[in-house]
């Protein structure tokens, strides 16, 4: 990287935006912040402007942009405050941006993805979201823009560390995608107790430090669903060259099998800012701030199947990738809605811990799927979903 990279980040307040400052900060010589943007934490966001000196900030709602406003005004500080969600769209595509990191939680990360794709940016996807819901309406904008798109997720980050570097390999020497994961904070759990969980117990992760609703997508294993969703679009494999492990140290983070059954994975300590350090500077490598892995200090690595140990029974979610993926167009949409509802209820306390996964298989049985052809039926698609469940969440919690 010659010239001085101008970012956008979008969802700056969330763990992955403020990963990214704590890296961007170790290198002013290579990064300015172009704009920060986040839903509603003032708080946070005045710090990080006062910081990072960002050219625009955005807030998501209008009270929390106009209160940044006035606080940006009163401490003298040359940012310009914007709010609404046609403003994520408008630093997203910005001719002074180079890299835009999408950390936005959920589907309303859409959209301004889609503008970064459409303008050709360097599109560092840390939300998920984009893919499961955009699917090949999100691939044909990054084609058509000619965009860069690196992978942020720790997983998929360290399958593209794994695989060759000319994509137009990947398909000859694959065999599969083996995608790690921790099993989260109740693995060894009994799944007759699961009913009985609480969101402080399912937001207490054994390994990373992550949001609430991430944090219980992986308690529920329905983070790892929207994982191996993401990975069959990032790297073009068909479902059942996808593949989920339990790794409970998270020191493996993912691995790619090729055809002559040798295994390459990428190995390091579970802090972001390691993939988030990678995607910034590819294809170059800097350092990122994470502790080096100390083999010496290491506990034994151990491995279980999905399908071993009671697991189908307190993960339940997790086949809803493959089914899915190998439904009509549309149910990945339409799975990523649900979960978002039921996932917010559960956190409110309106439905129980084992009840994500029956609102979530209730609106695929309940709705159909037509293709989506643009963002509008896209968006239409992600309504629907939330709509139905919505009203099974209701009917849980008469």
């Amino acid at each position: 990287m010659n010239k001085k990279q101008s970012i956008t980040i979008l969802g700056s307040t969330g763990s992955i935006g403020t990963s990214t400052l704590d890296v961007l900060a170790r290198h002013p010589e290579q990064f300015s912040v172009y704009a920060l943007t986040a839903s509603s934490q003032v708080d946070l966001m005045l710090a990080q402007c006062a910081q990072f000196k960002p050219q625009i900030a955005v807030m998501v709602r209008e009270d929390a942009g106009r209160l940044l406003a006035d606080r940006v005004k009163a401490e003298g500080l040359p940012v310009e405050v914007r709010w609404g969600a046609q403003a994520l769209d408008e630093v997203s595509c910005a001719p002074e941006v180079d890299a835009v990191m999408a950390a936005i939680v959920g589907a309303a990360g859409l959209s301004p993805c889609l503008a970064a794709a459409r303008a050709g940016k360097r599109l560092l996807l840390a939300n998920k979201e984009a893919l499961v819901v955009g699917g090949e309406v999100f691939l044909s904008a990054v084609r058509e823009g000619g965009a860069t798109l690196l992978p942020i997720d720790s997983e998929h980050s360290a399958i593209f560390q794994s695989l060759p570097e000319d994509p137009t390999t990947w398909q000859r020497r694959v065999h599969k995608i083996i995608l790690t994961a921790s099993g989260g904070p109740f693995r060894g759990r009994d799944p007759s107790t699961l009913k009985d969980v609480t969101p402080e117990q399912a937001c207490a992760h054994p390994n990373w430090v992550m949001g609430r609703k991430i944090s219980v997508d992986s308690a529920t294993m329905m983070n790892k669903a929207l994982e191996v969703i993401e990975a069959r679009y990032l790297f073009g494999m068909s479902p059942d060259q996808l593949e989920v492990v339990i790794h409970p140290q998270s020191v493996i983070h993912s691995m790619v099998q090729y055809k002559d059954n040798s295994v390459v994975a990428q190995l390091g300590t579970p802090d972001m800012r390691v993939p988030i350090a990678y995607g910034l500077s590819w294809p170059e490598r800097m350092t990122s701030g994470a502790s080096a892995l100390d083999f010496h200090a290491l506990a034994a690595m151990t491995f279980e199947a999905m399908d071993g140990h009671g697991h189908p029974q307190r993960f339940p979610g997790i086949q809803l990738a493959w089914e899915t993926l190998n439904g009509a167009p549309g149910s990945c949409a339409l799975l990523n809605a649900a979960n978002e509802i039921a996932v917010e209820a559960f956190l409110n306390r309106q439905i129980r811990f084992d009840q994500i996964h029956v609102v979530n298989r209730a609106t695929l049985d309940e709705l159909s799927c037509p293709a989506p052809k643009d963002l509008q039926d896209l968006m239409t698609l992600d309504r629907q979903g939330r709509e139905m469940a919505r009203s099974i969440v209701l009917r849980l919690a008469a």
